[in-house]
């Protein structure tokens, strides 16, 4: 199983366990559903869960006679890639503040009643 992302370079964990940084490849021992996190510094982590479908000659009761009877090994690849969404920038809290500040004085001027 081949993981790609978007950008490059991410952390990646398949069933609790730290597989590398992407692009990397990994044998798996089954088929079926494995969590996948990706994660990357400044960008969300994404979690997916995601499906590895076994082909027609590895389900049961065939894949018996593929394992056992056929000539040369067949080798099945898997490749998936993801897109990872940057992280919004963290808000400046005291300018932020100020400027929540400044509105709410301007909303309240042009509420107020004009004095006698």
């Amino acid at each position: 199983m081949t993981i790609r992302s978007f950008p490059a370079g991410a952390l990646v964990e398949v069933d609790g366990e730290r597989v590398g940084l992407t692009p990397v490849s990994m044998d798996f021992k089954y088929y079926g559903t494995h969590d996948v996190t990706l994660s990357a510094p400044g960008y969300d982590t994404l979690s997916v869960l995601q499906p590895v479908a076994a082909p027609p000659g590895q389900k049961f009761p065939i894949d018996f006679f593929t394992n056992h009877f056929m000539p040369r090994k067949v080798t099945d690849r898997h490749d998936f890639t993801y897109n990872l969404i940057r992280r919004n920038a963290p808000i400046d809290e005291e300018s932020d503040l100020i400027g929540r500040g400044r509105n709410f004085r301007s909303q309240a001027e042009i509420g107020s009643p004009v004095g006698p």
